[in-house]
């Protein structure tokens, strides 16, 4: 019999099943996975994707069907047990220390030792041949404090080849990524493909998965619902095999019509958690009936700003105003009360309370008020009529009203603070990365409401690493870099290799406009 001359599968998935209280998240999934091969891994939020890798990589147990590995039925009981069978996992949020160096992060947890000392000598050594060998250019001795986003990653991937994976799954890679460091990770997983290393990448990015992807499979409520080969597949048929319908995948919107200022900052400056400097001298207006979408890699000043407008973090000077009144300071119930919604960037810190039910977070702004509560006694049937109606407008996967919104995929927790903000009359909203997560299904609504609060005269203040989002939302973008704003450009004359360059800190040839908006 000749040799088959496909690659040999080393990671097999048979019957897979993993049930919640009130959900099966895996319904007898079975999916392989060939030596040297990205297999990109798409759904809707909810679908059971990061289950199905967490049961890959031992975080859950399965309740029926097996794991092959290379032939061999295991039972994986833990990450360790994963990683010693040879599967790694970049996770979206890093598993980093950031006070230790490169090197002691990479050995954290598989020290490498002389007698009862640690041998960094010998890690350091082993860390610079990896990065050789797979174009992971890394300074061992260097700070992860002191790294970008993009570098962090490629720490997380050494440390999953330091220890020998031949299979590393990918989840939301590019999450906070420019477009240049998104490149650089392609080229990344392009050697480990071609080293024979085998990759699952997840990936709510069509562009993304059909440009490094050889296989797409695509899960829909917990089940496989298709295969496709993502370089003979439209994004359009991709969208549509996730949420089975069509999906526009571009912004409908018309063009703005700006009137009276509703939010203007002057001259702002903000301190980080260390008390350093992270917002230095920002100024910038938001009209009515316009979005001012603010550009920039993650940890640029972006968050601290937009903590400062909602009373998050304290001031260090300058001004904020909403409608020529001055709320410098003023605490986030005051914010609210004076017409601002708000999409916090961490949902999970700002956004919500995790063991409360989904109807108590979607009343969290006005819990006080009529006519959820009169006086100290609540008004439980307005409050249950309420979160079931905006379950149902927004789409929220869920048993029901009563289910803790911690149970909840983080996509579905987005939706329930989405309904909430955005179901409130407001002057002006605030979304930073409202998107970032969600399937284009939910992606596709919430740039429809973010269009309609817009139409309707709110300003919206859009803060989004996703580049797409920012020119396709955007009617003017603000690019931050270090602190400031380095160019303020009309969305219309926007193109991504222009934007990418200013969120890199490099400015093109033209003039920066005023930046104060």
């Amino acid at each position: 019999m000749a040799p088959s001359s496909s690659p040999p599968t080393v990671l097999e998935v048979r019957g897979l099943t993993k049930r919640f209280p009130g959900v099966v998240a895996n319904d007898h999934i079975s999916l392989a996975l060939r030596q040297g091969e990205v297999l990109g891994l798409l759904g809707e939020n909810g679908a059971g994707k990061s289950t199905l890798m967490n049961l890959i990589y031992g975080l859950y147990t399965p309740d029926e069907g097996d794991i092959v590995i290379k032939g061999e039925v295991v039972k994986i009981k833990d990450p360790n047990d994963a990683i010693r069978r040879g599967i790694g996992m970049v996770h979206q949020h890093f598993q980093l220390v950031p006070v230790l160096t490169v090197t002691e992060n990479v050995m954290l947890g598989n020290e490498s030792v002389n007698g009862p000392f640690l041998n960094r000598r010998a890690a350091r050594k082993r860390i610079l041949e990896i990065a050789e060998q797979y174009g992971l250019a890394i300074d061992p001795d260097a700070l992860v404090q002191d790294l970008g986003v993009g570098v962090q990653q490629r720490v997380e991937i050494i440390k999953a080849l330091y220890r020998r994976c031949d299979v590393l799954i990918l989840d939301e890679p590019s999450a906070v990524l420019t477009p240049q460091e998104t490149e650089g990770l392609f080229s990344i997983m392009n050697t480990l493909r071609e080293r024979g290393v085998s990759l699952i990448f997840i990936s709510h990015k069509l562009k993304e998965v059909k440009r490094i992807c050889d296989r797409v499979q695509v899960l829909r409520l917990g089940k496989v619902v298709g295969e496709a080969n993502p370089k003979q597949s439209t994004e359009a048929e991709l969208a549509s095999m996730m949420v089975g319908r069509s999906v526009l995948l571009q912004v409908e919107k018309q063009p703005a019509a700006p009137v009276d200022p509703v939010l203007e900052i002057f001259d702002l400056r903000v301190n980080d958690d260390r008390n350093l400097p992270a917002v230095k001298g920002v100024s910038l207006t938001v009209h009515q009936g316009e979005i001012v979408g603010i550009a920039g890699v993650q940890g640029n000043g972006q968050t601290e700003l937009v903590e400062a407008i909602t009373g998050l973090r304290p001031v260090a000077s300058g001004t904020v105003a909403l409608s020529q009144r001055d709320i410098t300071g003023a605490s986030p119930r005051k914010v609210t009360a004076a017409g601002v919604a708000h999409v916090p960037e961490d949902r999970q810190k700002n956004g919500m309370v995790s063991t409360f039910p989904i109807k108590d977070n979607i009343r969290l702004q006005e819990y006080h008020k009529s006519p959820f509560s009169a006086g100290i006694l609540s008004n439980d049937s307005v409050i249950a009529q309420r979160a079931a109606e905006l379950v149902k407008r927004f789409d929220v996967r869920t048993p029901g009203i009563d289910t803790a919104i911690g149970a909840l995929s983080g996509g579905n927790q987005q939706k329930v603070i989405i309904a909430r903000e955005f179901s409130r009359p407001s002057r002006l909203l605030i979304a930073a990365q409202p998107t970032r997560g969600l399937d284009v299904g939910s992606i596709e609504f919430i740039h429809k409401q973010i269009v309609r609060m817009r139409d309707e005269g709110s300003g919206v203040l859009l803060v989004s690493t996703e580049l797409d989002e920012i020119l396709s939302l955007s009617d003017r973008i603000a690019v931050m870099y270090a602190g400031q704003i380095i160019d303020i450009v009309d969305a219309a004359s926007a193109t991504r290799e222009s934007i990418g360059l200013l969120m890199a800190g490099i400015r093109g040839d033209h003039k920066p406009e005023a930046t104060h908006g």
